[in-house]
């Protein structure tokens, strides 16, 4: 859970639900849902065992499009995705790529720090929504 640029939230509820959860809060939102990948069954289907495992990929033009005009190579790691797991412990997590990392990583410069920063506050919002009682 240590790997750069990635974001963990503890989340208060079950694998299932925290999806459910964050997909919820993502339509709400208006972004677009392009897939959900259940890697669990997907084990499952090939004869082995894994967690719940689920990644959901979103995203919204009006937020990457202005990071793909600064530097298009971050297409590459757009639309965004969210992972939803348990760990050996039942923990259940959220985890995304941190929209600064993403930034670094494609060497955005200050034109778009702007919509970086609204990236950010996007995605910490939708975690704690998804993540927590209220």
């Amino acid at each position: 859970m240590n790997a750069p640029g990635l974001a963990s939230k503890l989340s208060a509820f079950g694998a299932k639900e925290t999806m459910d959860r964050l997909e919820a809060a993502l339509k709400v939102g208006g972004a677009t849902i392009f897939a959900r990948i259940d890697h669990a069954a997907g084990a499952g289907s090939a004869g082995m065992e894994l967690r719940p495992t689920e990644v959901i990929v979103f995203g919204n033009p009006q937020g990457g499009t202005p990071l793909m005009q600064a530097e298009q190579t971050i297409g590459i790691d757009l639309p965004l995705k969210a992972l939803v797991w348990q760990d050996a412990a039942g923990a259940v997590w959220l985890s995304y790529n941190e929209p600064a990392w993403l930034a670094e990583r494609h060497g955005l410069g200050p034109q778009a720090a702007a919509a970086v920063a609204a990236l950010t506050a996007m995605l910490r919002a939708l975690a704690e929504k998804a993540t927590t009682a209220g």
